[in-house]
C-alpha cells in the first residue's frame, strides 16, 4: 500500500487554510496514517502555527518542505498565495526526514550531514531523495555535491530551492514542526518505491558552441577567449542584450546532446564578465539560447511525458512538479496553463503537488547523475508494483 493524499488552500488565514488542507487530506487517507509529508507554503504565511497543527494532526510525521513563487496541486491547479500539503501512508516504503543547519558555513559538509540524519532512522536502502533548500544563503551546486556524497551511487535526487515570491529576501524551510532558515531538509523514500522523473526547459540553444575558458563560480569571465560580456553582445546585439539578457540563459553539455540551464543575474561592463545565478564548470561547452512562451509551456508536457516513458510500475501513485520562478514571471497570465497541460496527460484522480522554485534538482536522464537547472520544469512520478 502506498497511499498519497493532497490539500490545498487559498484562505489567507494560517489556521483556517491548515485546518481546510489537513481535513482533505483525512477524507482522501480514509483512516491511514501517513509517515510523511511535504509542505509548501506562501511566504506570508504564520509557518509555525501551520507546522504545529499539521503535527497535532498526524503525530511524529517526517515532514520537510518550503516557501515558495507559487503553488499547484491536483486540487485546485495553480495559485498564488497558497499552501499545499501532500502526505504519503505505506507499509511498503519506509520514508524518512533529515536536516542540515548552517548550510551556508559548509555546503558539502552540511548537505552530508542531511542525508546521514535521515539514513540513520532508516532500515533500507534509499531509492530517493526530495529536497528543498535555502536558496539565498548557500550554493545549489555545492548542496547537491554534498547530498551526492551523503548518498552514493545512483540514488536519483529531486527537489527545488525555497522561494520568497521574488523579493530574494528570506526563504523558510520546514523540518518536522521546525520553522528554519540556511538549512537544507531532504526526504529519503526506502524500500519497493518505484520512481521516473522527466526535465524540460523549452530554451533551444543558437550560434556555436563554446568553451568557458575563465569562471569563478557563478562569476563568467571569458567564453573562448574573449570577454563573457562580448560573447553575449556578439549573437544579441548590445542593445538587446541590455534589455533581454535574462531571457537568453546558457545550455551547459553535460553530455552531446544533453543540457542543463544557467540563468545570467547580472552583467559588468568593466570587467565584461556575466554573472549566473547558479555556477558553471570552467571548461564546460555552452551555448546561449533563446525560446518563446509556446515553447516555455511546450517543456512541462514535455517533461511529464518523460516521466511517463520512464516510469517501470504499473500505474503511478502521485506526481511531483518543480517549476522556475523565471518560467513563471515569463509567462506571467499563462502560468497556469503549465499545470493544465500537465493535467492532460495524467488520471484526474492522481494526487500531484508542486512549487514554483529558485532552481531545480533532478536528473538530466533516466539513471544520469543529478544536476543543478535553472528555468527548468521537473516531473516526478512515484508509485508501487
Amino acid at each position: 500500500m502506498f497511499k498519497v493524499a493532497i490539500g490545498h488552500s487559498i484562505d489567507p488565514d494560517s489556521a483556517s487554510a491548515i485546518a481546510d488542507v489537513i481535513k482533505e487530506c483525512k477524507i482522501v487517507l480514509d483512516g491511514e496514517v501517513p509517515q510523511a509529508g511535504i509542505l509548501f507554503a506562501a511566504i506570508d504565511f504564520d509557518h509555525a502555527l501551520i507546522l504545529q497543527h499539521i503535527q497535532d494532526a498526524f503525530g511524529e510525521i517526517e515532514l520537510i518542505g518550503g516557501t515558495t513563487n507559487g503553488e499547484v496541486s491536483s486540487v485546485m491547479g495553480f495559485q498564488q498565495d497558497s499552501l499545499t500539503l501532500m502526505v504519503f501512508a505505506s507499509d511498503e516504503v519506509e520514508i524518512r526526514a533529515g536536516l542540515g543547519r548552517s548550510v551556508s558555513k559548509n555546503p558539502i559538509l552540511i548537505a552530508q550531514q542531511a542525508v546521514e540524519m535521515a539514513k540513520l532512522k532508516s532500515s533500507a536502502k534509499p531509492q530517493l531523495c526530495l529536497t528543498f533548500p535555502d536558496s539565498l544563503t548557500s550554493n545549489g551546486v555545492l548542496i547537491l555535491e554534498g547530498l551526492k556524497k551523503g548518498l552514493g551511487g545512483q540514488i536519483p535526487i529531486i527537489g527545488g530551492m525555497a522561494a520568497d515570491d521574488y523579493m530574494f529576501s528570506q526563504t523558510y524551510q520546514f523540518f518536522q514542526n521546525e520553522v528554519v532558515c540556511d538549512a537544507v531538509p531532504v526526504l529519503l523514500f526506502c524500500g519497493k518505491l518505484q520512481v521516473s522523473y522527466g526535465v524540460a526547459s523549452g530554451w533551444t540553444p543558437i550560434g556555436k558552441r563554446s568553451c568557458v575558458t575563465k569562471v569563478d563560480g557563478n562569476v563568467v569571465y571569458e567564453i573562448d577567449g574573449q570577454r563573457a560580456l562580448d560573447f553575449y553582445q556578439y549573437y544579441l546585439g548590445a542593445e538587446t542584450f541590455a534589455t533581454n539578457y535574462a531571457i537568453h540563459a546558457l545550455a551547459v553539455f553535460e553530455e552531446e546532446e544533453r543540457f542543463y540551464m544557467r540563468a545570467p543575474n547580472s552583467y559588468d561592463t568593466e570587467s565584461g564578465s556575466v554573472t549566473f545565478f547558479s555556477d558553471i564548470p570552467s571548461g564546460a561547452m555552452v551555448q546561449i539560447t533563446d525560446t518563446s512562451r509556446e515553447n516555455i509551456l511546450q517543456a512541462s508536457e514535455t517533461s511529464l511525458k518523460k516521466a511517463l516513458t520512464n516510469f517501470s510500475g504499473i500505474n503511478p501513485a502521485a506526481a511531483l512538479l518543480i517549476s522556475c520562478a523565471a518560467r513563471r514571471r515569463i509567462l506571467g497570465t499563462l502560468t497556469s496553463q503549465e499545470y493544465q497541460l500537465v493535467k492532460n496527460h495524467l488520471s484526474p484522480t492522481l494526487p500531484c503537488c508542486g512549487f514554483y522554485a529558485y532552481g531545480e534538482i533532478a536528473p538530466l536522464t533516466a539513471k544520469g547523475k543529478t544536476q543543478f537547472h535553472n528555468k527548468t520544469f521537473v516531473t516526478l512520478l512515484m508509485g508501487t508494483n
